[in-house]
């Protein structure tokens, strides 16, 4: 299965949601590729850590490559860098990407991404996404099977999701008609302070599909993402470590499972 990770609100944890869920998938001993096409390559650097910075070759290598003619391609293998932890691997993003995006916008390059992700063949997939809906996320959303919003309990979070469910219908329909919302993941949640179950409260009583657990505000994230460690392998006995391995757990269920009880 392949999951992105996509809201256009920054600051709601899209990189350590798809980081943190990819590590529970090879916690479980999946072959996980995570896939950071944001530019600010903050997921590559929660996983590979200082050396993220100089990892050759990597997303903008991914597209440069489709903008010239070459008789011979790269072979998909070489994209990929293994991770410190067991079964997790990454393609990385650059910053360098930001300046290819005017080229892969009008050279319409959406279906880059795709292509290679069907060449590596790994069972479970998690792209993260820049704050913005651009190529990149596009590329995201046409190469993946179900879409996670994450949503940090933040009134214009919460405004913004009606968009964002337009915006995976349009692709639907457009480009890619396997793709389906698996659900909205509550990110940074505080059980006990009011405004953050209001929100969410809100979100469950319009019928949106809300998914437990939610994750818990905690400085003990802030900590693995110093040590370029997601929280299963940085303190797996941690409450957040449970979360996301319970909320992964989730995901594998069967659909009428996943969702939050009414």
């Amino acid at each position: 299965m392949r999951f992105v990770v996509f809201n256009q609100k920054g600051g709601v944890g899209k990189s350590t949601v798809a980081a943190n869920l990819a590590a529970a998938a090879a916690a479980r001993d999946e072959r996980t590729l995570l896939v950071d096409l944001d530019p600010q390559a903050n997921a590559s650097q929660y996983v590979l850590g200082a050396v993220a910075a100089e990892a050759k070759p990597n997303l903008v290598d991914v597209f440069e490559e489709s903008l010239s003619f070459r008789l011979f391609k790269t072979d998909p293998k070489l994209f990929v860098h293994p991770s410190p932890h067991p079964k997790l691997d990454l393609l990385p993003a650059h910053p360098g990407v930001e300046g290819l995006l005017p080229k892969l916008e009008s050279r319409h390059k959406i279906f880059r991404v795709l292509e290679v992700v069907d060449a590596l063949g790994y069972p479970t997939v998690f792209f993260d996404t820049p704050p913005a809906f651009n190529v990149l996320t596009l590329s995201a959303l046409v190469a993946a099977d179900r879409v996670l919003i994450p949503f940090d309990c933040d009134d214009f979070a919460r405004r913004a999701i009606g968009p964002l469910l337009e915006r995976v219908e349009e692709v639907r329909g457009d480009h890619n008609p396997r793709l389906r919302v698996e659900g909205i993941v509550v990110n940074h949640f505080q059980g006990r302070a009011n405004f953050p179950q209001q929100a969410v409260d809100e979100l469950v009583a319009a019928g949106l599909p809300v998914l437990e657990p939610y994750i818990s505000a905690s400085v003990r994230v802030r900590e693995s993402h110093h040590a370029a460690k997601p929280m299963v392998f940085f303190d797996p006995s941690h409450k957040v470590s449970g979360e996301f391995e319970a909320l992964y757990e989730r995901l594998r269920a069967p659909r009428k499972d996943r969702r939050r009880a009414s």
